[in-house]
């Protein structure tokens, strides 16, 4: 009977991978793809992670809030509220990021997607330090080359914000 080795009997020692190249789930976006399609950099990036993205379809992303946000400074001291805006912002990113997708196009190809219509946004409740908000996106059509989005965004499962978004591709130059 052949005797094994060591090196036999011991399983392959698993690698980390590299910082920024965690394998993501089907559809999924770390926080570089995400930034590889949207021209957005801090403090105005406002996406984290895409949790799942299907062409044509859909796309769930998350942003976390934390008390480091600039923005907290004074909105409001002593009761920090993220503003609206920056919510529906988070919304449009990532919306920017579902056309994207669902145009087959990528920023490489000298194009951006600009917000160009907000229709029956609602706020629904404050967001604040410590929540996750979970952005739900559901393409909707597109007419005259401007795609329409409805989106969610939701902490901990509670309908925080919703709005009917459009955005329109744009080339810029080289």
């Amino acid at each position: 009977m052949a005797r094994m080795t060591e090196a036999e009997t011991d399983p392959e020692p698993e690698i980390d991978p590299e910082p920024g190249t965690d394998p993501e789930p089907a559809g999924g976006m770390d926080i570089q793809a995400v930034m590889d399609h949207l021209p957005q950099r801090y403090p105005f990036l406002l996406l984290d992670r895409v949790l799942a993205c299907r062409p044509g379809e859909s796309l769930t992303a998350i942003k976390n809030v934390t008390m480091n946000e600039p923005f907290f400074q004074g909105h409001f001291p002593g009761r920090p509220v993220m503003p609206g805006v920056l919510i529906l912002e988070a919304m449009a990113q990532a919306t920017g990021v579902l056309a994207f997708e669902t145009a087959g196009r990528r920023p490489e190809n000298h194009s951006i997607y600009l917000l160009v219509g907000v229709d029956r946004a609602r706020f629904r409740r404050p967001v604040g330090p410590g929540d996750q908000i979970v952005l739900e996106v559901t393409y909707r059509d597109c007419r005259r080359n401007m795609m329409r989005f409805s989106v969610d965004a939701r902490v901990d499962g509670a309908l925080v914000a919703n709005a009917e978004l459009m955005c329109a591709a744009k080339e810029i130059k080289a």
